[in-house]
């Protein structure tokens, strides 16, 4: 199978009689989608069976364990993962990563070992299955144009951290369509301070060129890098950091991880 895929690969990449590049890209992204969507609410469904049976951790860790490595392997992705020996894996925390493209949350479910919840925007409720699933696994939506939605988010994120749960964030807002790194809202980093569990910053590199957010689905084999930070201690030596000093700590060391390296 994976021998199939990689000459269907190498013949998209050469120029054919009566079927130039482009037309042929498009026809194996369109096939690309049409399996991501079949497989992904397939993978819904069970998911949703299986946590009626044994609760939200399996169902969440398949994201990890099924989910992205077939998608990755759909889509000709080579995963790497630095840093994972920087986190104590026995607590949970607050990750805050960068955002290039909708393939992020596939990318951070396989290189964060832990049952991750994400804090995701409100549109995503009327996506059938993957609603579902996020509501059933106990996902967090944030209604930006409301003003009173992010105290109330905060709220709903310190307390399931305090339940020792792991949370993920993505606090520039927004994806990235540059690939430069946005300045991050520094408001829902208060959940950490609140529930006094540390801060992961997690770059994420590669993923706005495998997956672009500035086209509809138009993916590209290439390199997706998840490099896995130093966890920011809440608490400083004059006690707790306040929210603009931790935001600023966490931007900068996302910002260094994805600095190129020499």
């Amino acid at each position: 199978m994976q021998r199939l895929v990689q000459i269907i690969k190498d013949k998209l990449k050469m120029p054919q009689a009566g079927m130039p590049s482009r037309m042929a890209w498009a026809v194996w992204n369109t096939l690309q989608l049409l399996f991501t969507l079949a497989f992904t609410g397939l993978g819904i469904v069970v998911a949703l069976g299986l946590l009626l049976l044994a609760g939200p951790r399996l169902p969440l860790r398949m994201g990890a364990r099924v989910w992205a490595p077939v998608l990755f392997f759909g889509a000709g992705v080579r995963f790497e993962v630095e840093g994972q020996e920087r986190v104590d894996w026995s607590r949970n925390h607050l990750f805050v990563s960068n955002h290039q493209s909708i393939i992020d949350i596939c990318a951070l479910f396989a290189a964060l070992p832990v049952p991750l919840r994400f804090l995701l925007k409100d549109e995503m409720l009327q996506v059938p299955f993957v609603s579902w699933y996020a509501r059933a696994t106990g996902m967090l939506f944030l209604d930006r144009d409301s003003r009173r939605a992010g105290a109330m988010v905060r709220r709903q994120a310190a307390a399931l951290l305090r339940q020792g749960q792991d949370l993920c964030l993505f606090p520039e807002g927004t994806r990235s369509r540059s690939g430069e790194l946005a300045e991050f809202k520094a408001g829902l980093l208060q959940a950490a301070i609140d529930a006094g569990v540390d801060v992961v910053p997690v770059a994420l590199d590669g993923a706005g060129k495998v997956l672009p957010s500035t086209s509809l689905f138009r993916v590209r084999p290439g390199v997706i890098r998840v490099r896995i930070g130093t966890p920011i201690n809440v608490n400083g030596a004059d006690g707790p950091l306040d929210r603009q000093q931790l935001t600023q700590r966490a931007h900068q060391a996302v910002r260094a991880m994805l600095e190129p390296r020499i």
